[in-house]
This record gives structure tokens, sequence and C-alpha cells, in this order.
């Protein structure tokens, strides 16, 4: 039993073993306990007002609607410039903006737009480390310890919903939901320390161009029979390893410079066409929107539950958010020391399917315990479509592409949460509990269908899972998957 656990810890053991990610894992975890301080702290911010409760869809809007527009910029940005001076610089402009709060508190009072101000520019540069810090970890860490590595970021959501949500319920009673963003501000200017730190550099590798500059000689590979003027092969110091041969979520990761035609791009690689040509990229990630507009929906519910329905105010908001958490943190455990097995998708198909019957339990009101649980239950199983999903991504998703492809795709997915609460804030408003948990419901799992179809032609280690390109330029591919639903 005790080397069972030890086997399973070893990956674990070996990311954190890295110095680079440690630290920059630590400082991202300490940044995001302030986030969870955060959201508790403008929610009771905009509650404390009169006609508060009405604008909760406002709030949940300015946090996610102005994701989609900083996401479009954020890949870009990652890919072209050091992912260590992106993050730090995130982290000064959210950080002056939550202590904004704490100081116009301090000079005289809190200007009724400040907190949906505050809001919006969190959701315009979330995507930097939503989508930087993923894309780092495969300059940080081995391959076989890749999902460990995603766990490790999916635990660090999970605790800092724990510790975030609870200690701002606390701080909230005694020195006001203005100081809390304080809490929010130092851990930002801890993150950015943290990522100015990191000694390895993390900028993109430069594309290999098709033909050598004017006037300079041919040092490239001779040409390919297939395409003439495009080498055969990367010289040794450019080419990507290949998969790891026993690693069942894994996909051969090398790739060939492609022609203008196929898609290359500037300095920096392939368009990012070839995402939407991809079925199991696709349909996964049109699934994971549909989830995260439920958990939209949820992000409107939850406060309004804790303020109308259920006793404790700010303090039971806190127990519903750290009850996610705690799910989270134990589903992502778990995943990051399990392998899908040979059909990934039908696993995430699976564990969706279960997260979604958690919605449900908001018509346990006004039991807070039995509501409790079922946040527990989205939580617990949402979390494993996180790790799973971000390891078939960082396979599938060439290196010097990987901070565009990860704006985009969970730039796409952080999108669609104002959708649910766009939807939930009128059926809340005048009492229809029971038709908002069904719609949270059918939105949530209605995509499981669709998932395990896409699934049934994709297991590891097989090659079915080919794109549409003809055949002299298919890549093998041994699984498939995507993106992951976060609140």
């Amino acid at each position: 039993m005790v080397l069972q656990v030890r086997a399973r810890l070893g990956p674990y053991r070996r990311a954190l073993a890295g110095r680079d990610f440690r630290v920059l894992w630590l400082g991202s975890s300490l940044s995001l306990v302030g986030d969870g301080m955060t959201f508790v702290a403008l929610t009771w911010l905009v509650l404390a007002r009169e006609g508060g409760a009405g604008q909760l869809g406002l709030l949940a809007i300015c946090y996610t609607l102005p994701v989609f527009a900083g996401g479009l910029l954020a890949g870009p940005v990652l890919d072209r410039f050091d992912k260590r001076h992106v993050l730090a610089v995130d982290s000064v402009v959210r950080g002056l903006a939550m202590a904004s709060v704490p100081l116009a508190s301090a000079l005289g009072g809190v200007p009724e737009p400040l907190p949906f101000v505050v809001a919006a520019v969190y959701g315009l540069f979330k995507m930097i480390p939503l989508a930087g810090f993923p894309a780092a970890i495969p300059d940080l860490v081995e391959p076989r310890d890749r999902d460990a590595a995603n766990a490790l970021e999916s635990v660090s959501f999970s605790v800092a919903g724990v510790l975030g949500p609870a200690l701002a319920g606390f701080l909230i009673g005694t020195i006001g939901s203005e100081l809390v963003l304080a809490f929010d501000a130092l851990s930002y200017a801890l993150f950015a320390t943290a990522a100015l730190t990191v000694r390895r550099p993390l900028s993109p590798s430069p594309a290999l161009p098709a033909t050598p500059p004017p006037g300079q000689p041919n040092t490239l590979s001779p040409p390919s029979p297939n395409h003439p003027g495009i080498p055969s092969q990367l010289p040794p110091t450019t080419q990507v390893p290949p998969a790891e041969p026993n690693d069942p979520t894994s996909r051969a990761t090398s790739f060939s410079p492609v022609s203008p035609a196929t898609g290359l791009s500037g300095p920096h690689g392939k368009k990012l066409g070839f995402l939407f040509r991809d079925r199991v990229l696709v349909v996964t990630t049109l699934a994971f929107m549909a989830f995260n507009v439920a958990e939209g929906m949820l992000l409107v519910a939850a406060p309004w539950l804790a303020k109308t329905q259920l006793t404790g105010g700010a303090q039971t908001l806190g127990v519903l958010l750290s009850a996610l958490a705690v799910g989270e943190l134990l589903g992502a455990t778990a995943a990051g020391s399990r392998s899908p097995g040979r059909r990934p998708m039908r696993a995430i198909a699976m564990v969706q399917f279960l997260a979604a019957t958690g919605f449900l339990a908001v018509l346990a009101t006004p039991n807070t315990w039995a509501v409790a649980a079922g946040f527990l239950v989205i939580g617990l199983f949402s979390a494993p479509m996180t790790v799973w999903a971000q390891s078939l991504r960082m396979a599938r998703i060439p290196a010097p592409m990987r901070g565009r492809g990860f704006a985009l795709l969970r730039t796409l997915m952080q999108a669609t949460p104002p959708l649910g609460a766009a939807t939930v804030t009128p059926l809340l408003s005048t009492g229809q509990l029971g038709a908002a948990a069904l719609t949270m419901l059918v939105i949530a799992a209605g995509p499981v269908v669709a998932l395990a179809w896409a699934g049934g032609a994709v297991t590891a280690g097989t090659t079915s899972d080919v794109r549409s390109d003809p055949p002299d330029r298919r890549e093998r591919t041994s699984a498939g998957g995507v993106g992951a639903a976060e609140p």
C-alpha cells in the first residue's frame, strides 16, 4: 500500500523538484488565494447597496465578458515576449486595480462604479495567467510529469477556492470588504516577484524558415520529396522530442515545417486554423463552453442563495465556494496520478455528466449542507476534465503556438459564463429556482453524447484521430482532448 502511494506521488515529486516550476507554481497559488477573496469581497460590496441583488448579474458579466477581448490579445503577447515578463506585468496591473478599492475607501468612499471597473480589469487580464502558466509547463516539466503539473495547477485553484472565500467571509465581518481587496493586491505583488525570479527564459522558439534569407548559404536539410523547398527534417537543435512511448495521453509532438499554403504565419509558426480542423479539439471545446454556461449561472446563483434563501450571509457563500473548491482539490489530485485510460474522450464525457448532476442540489434549499454537497460534486468531477484535457492540448499544440493556442481555447471557454449569468438573473429575480436548476443541468450535461461519440474513434495509442489534411501531411496522433471547465 505504501509503495502504491509513493508511486502515485512520484510524478508530483518530480515536477516540484524543478526549481523554476516550483517557484512559478507557488507564486501563482498565492495569487489565486487572493483572487478567491476578491470575488466574495466585490460581491458583498455590491450586495450591501440598495438594489444590490439585481446588480449581481452585471458584476458577473463584468468579471467574465472582458475575458474574450483580453484572450484575443493574450495569446500573441505570450508567444512574442518572455512569459515571465508578461506574467509580471499582468500582476502589477491587476494588483493596482485591486488596491484602488481600499485606497478609495480610505480617501472617503468607494465610488459606485468602481467594483464593476475592478471586475472588468480582472476579467480583461485574466487570460494571461490562465494561458501563460500552462503554456510554460512544457518548458519546465518533463513530458511524463505533465499530468502531475497540470493537476498541481488545478490543486492551486482548488486550495485557493477553499482558503480565499473562507478567509474573505471571516474578514468581511471584521475589517470590511474594502480592506479584503488589499490582500489580493499583495498576492499579485508576490506573483510578479516569483515570475521574475524564474531563471529559465520562457520565450518561444522561433519557427524554422522554409528558405534561407537572400545572400546566405542554405544550411537546412535536403528538400522533402513531397514538398520541394521544404526540408525533410528539422536540424537537431530545433527538433521536438518524440512523445513518451508508454504515455497513453501523449501524441507525437514533432512536426515538420509547412509551406505557406498549409498555414505558416510570421515568425512564430503555423496559423491557428488547424485547431478548428481538429475534430477532438472542436467537440470538446464546445462541450466545455456549454459547461461553463452552467457555471456562469452558478456564479450568480451562489451569492443569491446565500443572501436570500440560506442563513449565514457571507459566511455561507464562503462555505458553498469552499465546498466547490474542496471537490476540485480531491478530483484534481486523483486525476493527476491516474490516467484517463485508452478512451480519454469517453472518460471526460463521463465525469462531465456526473459533474452536471451536482447542479440539481440547489433545489435542496434551505438545507445549506445539502446545497454545499452539490457544489462538492460539481468540483469533484469537473477537475478531472481540466487535468486530462489540458495534458492532451499540450500534446496536440506545437510548441511555438502554445501561447496563442491555449489563449484561444481558454478564451472561447471563458467567454460563455456571461451567457449563463444573463440567463439565470431573470429566473432568480422572479423566484424560479427550479427552472434555473433544470436549465443548468441540461446545458451542462447536453454535450456528453457528442463527447462520447467523438471519443468512439479516438483511442490512446492509435492513429484513428487524423485531421482532414491530405495523406502526405497527416500527423500521427495517439489521443485527443481539450480544455477545462473553470469557474
